[in-house]
């Protein structure tokens, strides 16, 4: 370990070191907890930010593993203090976690900013916690380590392996189809999620995860333990010695996240076949660290950069259980470093490169040879046209062949009660052919751009064992989820996109391989229907609704809020201490 700090140059010495009165303050109360100053004297004080509740599911260990990675802390010589972070559930919270990943993000900020602290370990792992806690982290600016919750043990229903989110979707279809019975429901509701730790399939929380392995912020291999292997329990110990080692060498998320690190990541992200809200979170990620990572440059790696691990729901068999025995995420990587930047600095003060160095695969049906991928092409695809001026974004790999390129008679639905008060009815006027338009549930519309995008197929057509057909919508999906759903339209209905301006019947072509997604109606009639549109009433008239209303960006831009980027402004400076 290279020392650069010396230990008056702590942060922590200018709340515990003065002889003044507001030292003695400090030093009193926390003496007042049963501490000595044998206890900080001279030691990196590491802030573990936990994001555990008693109601997030993915997050239930972290209670027991918090005090491995104190166990950590206080080996390498630092002093460790837990403080609890908004915890995001992403089953329980309403109307959807998105609508507050931001007030996470400010959370994790303001708490390192605002203590005596030197270092963190961030615990997070349920799906907007990894960006929320990076990018309070970045903003920050000290040095910080992100531990993965890792995922859930593999599901099971009568010997079948299932898969959380992606099998619910199934099974729901199945059983509106009158092919699953209360009984059978019942069973798969107690099987599918089987251990604590988040979502084992290829979903939003497992490619976040990878995202923090892949630009640098967790230890090698972090993301891919299972959350009930022990292994997860020793790397939380190694986080917290890491964690200290890093406050001593400076290393700060600005010397890990370079351009080339997330780069890195989009690369990774095309690779695993990807939740769609990747991109909203590496782009937010990206531009808090200064860097403009733009729709294009996912569309520019989607084109060259296969899908490769065969994880559901791209995947057709495995689970994130299989990828960790097949070698995990490094394993992936030592498949695409012809692709990466090897050069890049990790928060284990080794680069990239020396990560993946000695990786294996040692299942090459879990993770692909690049000359035999799932899917040849990324498992992105950003369309532009006229119905999407600034971008939307598609899973190509997750979506039955015969859609990619499709001309359809649009069924457009204002809000989501609209839609699911007529989607089962027998009597709905849709075919296979036509395009399910859900409007007006973007970042503002939602509000908060809930995961409402993979609109279910009508009742009457699943009857019918049609499983798939083009969605479009300015909401997200489930990263968990499937199927030909054109999202995170920009901008969005609510604010007056050309989303707004689609009426049922109107023709509707989109046609992946070209990047474009067009609504078959003149300028001229567009520009009518412009003039005659009404403007939406705010969601919120008080309150962090208020404050997200006023702020928050579109799907294009990561839906930060426009006074937290970087290059809105310099660093805040240090508190005063009086």
């Amino acid at each position: 370990m290279s020392v650069k700090k010396a230990p008056g140059e702590l942060r922590s010495a200018r709340w515990f070191g003065p002889d003044d009165l507001k030292g003695f303050g400090h030093r009193s109360r926390i003496m007042q907890m049963g501490y000595s100053a044998s206890d900080w004297v001279g030691k990196p004080v590491i802030a573990i930010l936990n994001t555990w509740s008693d109601i997030n599911p993915c997050h239930a260990h972290f209670k027991a593993r918090v005090e491995d990675v104190k166990r950590g802390v206080l080996q390498a010589g630092g002093f460790p203090i837990e403080l609890p972070a908004l915890s995001l559930s992403e089953n329980f919270v309403k109307p959807t976690t998105m609508l507050y990943r931001n007030m996470l993000a400010m959370d994790t900020e303001e708490l390192i900013r605002s203590h005596p602290v030197d270092g963190a370990v961030l615990m997070g792992g349920c799906d907007k916690t990894t960006p929320g806690l990076i990018m309070g982290a970045i903003s920050a600016g000290i040095p910080a380590i992100y531990i993965p919750a890792g995922p859930m043990l593999r599901g099971n229903w009568k010997g079948k392996v299932l898969g959380s989110g992606s099998d619910a979707w199934k099974f729901w279809d199945e059983r509106r189809a009158g092919n699953i019975s209360d009984k059978d429901w019942t069973e798969i509701e107690g099987g599918i999620a089987r251990s604590h730790g988040h979502c084992m399939t290829m979903g939003t929380a497992s490619t976040m995860t990878a995202i923090a392995e892949a630009i640098g912020m967790t230890l090698p291999g972090a993301s891919s333990i299972p959350a009930a292997d022990v292994n997860h329990i020793r790397m939380c110990a190694e986080s917290g010695r890491r964690a200290v080692e890093m406050v001593w060498e400076d290393l700060t998320p600005n010397r890990v996240l370079s351009r080339a690190a997330f780069d890195n990541a989009i690369v990774v992200s095309m690779a695993m076949g990807c939740s769609t809200n990747a991109v909203i979170h590496l782009i937010a990620m990206a531009r808090r660290a200064g860097h403009d990572v733009v729709l294009d440059d996912f569309d520019r790696a989607s084109r060259v950069v296969p899908v490769i691990a065969n994880i559901r729901p791209s995947g057709d068999k495995y689970l994130m259980e299989d990828f960790f025995y097949a070698g995990g995420l490094p394993a992936l990587m030592s498949r695409l470093r012809g692709q990466l930047s090897l050069g890049e600095l990790t928060v284990n003060g080794r680069t990239l490169g020396q990560n993946i160095e000695l990786a294996e695969v040692y299942n090459d049906d879990v993770i692909r040879p690049l000359e035999s991928p799932i899917y040849q092409e990324g498992a992105l695809a950003v369309l532009k046209g006229n119905l999407a001026t600034n971008g939307a974004i598609m899973k190509p790999s997750a979506c039955e062949p015969r859609l990619l390129q499709h001309t359809g008679r649009a069924l457009v639905f204002d809000d989501f009660p609209s839609m699911k008060a007529v989607i089962d009815r027998d009597d709905l006027d849709v075919t296979a052919d036509d395009i399910l338009i859900l409007r007006n549930v973007g970042p503002l519309g939602g509000p908060g751009m809930p995961e409402w995008g993979m609109l279910p197929i009508p009742k009457k057509l699943v009857k019918q064992g049609i499983r798939d057909m083009v969605r479009i919508s300015d909401a997200r999906m489930s990263g968990t989820s499937y199927g030909a759903c054109i999202l995170h339209v920009s901008p969005e209905a609510y604010i007056g996109g050309a989303l707004g301006l689609v009426r049922t019947g109107d023709l509707i072509a989109v046609d992946v391989p070209s990047r474009r997604i067009d609504l078959l109606v003149s300028d001229e009639e567009l520009e009518e229907r412009r003039a005659s549109l009404a403007a939406h009433e705010p969601r919120y008239s008080r309150g962090y609704g208020y404050i997200f209303s006023q702020h928050i960006q579109q799907a294009d831009k990561g839906c930060d809020f426009d006074f937290l980027e970087t290059r809105f402004g310099g660093a805040t400076e240090e508190p005063a201490i009086f």
